[in-house]
């Protein structure tokens, strides 16, 4: 029997522990935080969890837009829509640990060991799990990454914070100033302006999220500036200091920004250092990145790696499909190399930004040759019912043969809307097949099909 150890319990881990187990290897999961990781306990479950009270706090502020007006609570109260954060997030730290419970429970049932201690690499077929030498087949390195800290701007759990701090503070920021405007600054900006706290966004590039389609940025930045939060764009952040109440951020052009707190978005490094790797033969680049190829094999013979430590590309879905793959891979079993083309993401702002496929950055700079139609959410006649004007659906196709190459949604519930887009590009269907699949009417999904249609080349008679 193959005998398996993966280091880090995340998405890639323990993903790849329940297939190695349906498979009939002997697996062994070090994990000193838990079932889940990072990704469960602090990071994108409670994220998202907290993104989803600010959804619905922000459906009942514009809810009189629809005819609907809040009168009072119980008590007579006429105020206005009060988000409760000490319950708020009690309920995010509570489902966390659920899932993990959850994860933990299916593990067990396949009969996966779960060793509760920091793992590292003694050699390629040796790991050390606490007080525990355990021998490998097969090791799988899925370690995670962590909040990138700036020498100037010291995280104190207080005022200064971490997304993995923001939890434990008892009561809503009046002021918060988010340094970083990538996906996870702009997720928390909005959602903090949609709880109730003042937001400054301070972005050092022309506009958030400057690594996203630029249509969508433009419709989320709009949203955003319409609710009130202020966002400074060209604006890098130097340093941030504690006041006697607050925060100051200094820019680099010497402008400053005072709020009550500030949370760092700036990025992320591997957790590689200390475990061995180098020493083991494993690769790893300048950022301290694993280097992997596309079945998750890093340089040392029998050592896998999958997740945020290789640095291929940080979502909780593509860390799971490199774990699968690794051990695919290493039991012999048939697989297919990693194929980043037919990623869908989602950006879990109000309102969401999905895609999947070619960018069109890429287009506009003459890499793909591409048709590409744009549809206003605006048109759509279930958006109109439920109060939805911002975003649209954005779809890319061969000029020729009308093969879907990818597209963008920028609605509610976008990340279940790309779906439809994402299963077109894994099987490579044209616009006419997907132009002649019915959508429900009145749908969000309607606007998919209508871009498809839009997209179909018209038919030219034979012999003319």
């Amino acid at each position: 029997m193959t005998r398996i150890v993966i280091i880090g319990g995340g998405p890639g881990g323990y993903e790849a522990a329940l297939v190695a187990a349906q498979l009939g290897a002997q697996v062994t999961v070090v994990e000193q935080d838990g079932p889940g990781g990072a990704c469960v306990l602090t990071d994108c479950v409670p994220s998202k969890t907290l993104i989803a009270t600010s959804v619905r706090k922000q459906a009942l502020l514009d809810a009189s837009m629809l005819g609907v007006h809040y009168t009072g609570g119980p008590d007579g109260d006429a105020g206005g829509v009060i988000a409760d954060m000490p319950l708020v997030n009690k309920r995010v730290k509570e489902l966390a640990q659920a899932q993990s419970a959850d994860i933990a429970v299916r593990l067990a049932a396949e009969g996966v060991e779960v060793v509760r201690a920091a793992g590292r690499l003694v050699d390629p077929q040796v790991v050390r799990a606490g007080d525990r030498t355990i021998r490998a087949d097969v090791v799988i390195v899925a370690t995670g990454a962590t909040p990138r800290i700036l020498p100037s701007a010291e995280p104190d759990g207080e005022r200064i914070l971490t997304w993995r701090q923001i939890y434990d503070l008892e009561e809503l920021p009046e002021h918060l100033i988010v340094v970083g405007s990538g996906v996870t600054g702009a997720e928390f900006a909005g959602a903090y302006r949609s709880l109730g706290s003042e937001v400054t966004l301070v972005s050092s590039r022309d506009r958030m999220m400057p690594n996203e389609d630029a249509d969508a940025a433009e419709v989320l930045e709009e949203v955003y500036r319409r609710r009130g939060m202020n966002v400074m764009g060209r604006s890098r952040a130097e340093s941030v200091k504690r006041t006697a109440d607050g925060v100051v951020v200094t820019l680099e052009d010497g402008r400053t920004a005072e709020g009550s707190h500030c949370l760092m978005t700036v990025g992320m490094i591997p957790n590689t250092a200390g475990l061995g790797l180098e020493e083991a033969g494993v690769t790893l680049d300048r950022g301290g990145f694993i280097q992997v190829d596309k079945v998750s094999r890093t340089s040392a013979p029998g050592v896998y790696a999958a997740g945020d430590c290789t640095g291929v590309l940080m979502l909780a879905s593509v860390a799971a499909m490199q774990g699968r793959i690794a051990v695919w891979h290493a039991l012999g079993e048939a697989v297919q190399p990693l194929r980043l083309a037919t990623v869908a993401s989602n950006i879990f702002t109000d309102p969401e930004i999905a895609a999947v496929g070619v960018a069109q950055k890429a287009i506009e700079a003459g890499e793909i040759e591409a048709n590409v139609v744009k549809l206003p959410l605006a048109t759509n006649a279930r958006a109109k019912m439920q109060g939805f004007n911002d975003g649209f659906v954005k779809l890319f196709c061969r000029p020729h043969t009308g093969i879907i190459l990818g597209g963008v949604v920028v609605a509610p519930r976008a990340s279940e809307l790309i779906l439809a887009v994402s299963v077109a590009v894994q099987q490579r269907l044209t616009v006419d097949q997907l132009a002649h699949t019915f959508a429900v009417y009145p749908s969000m999904s309607g606007s998919i099909t209508e871009a498809a249609r839009r997209l179909m080349q018209p038919m030219t008679p034979s012999g003319i």
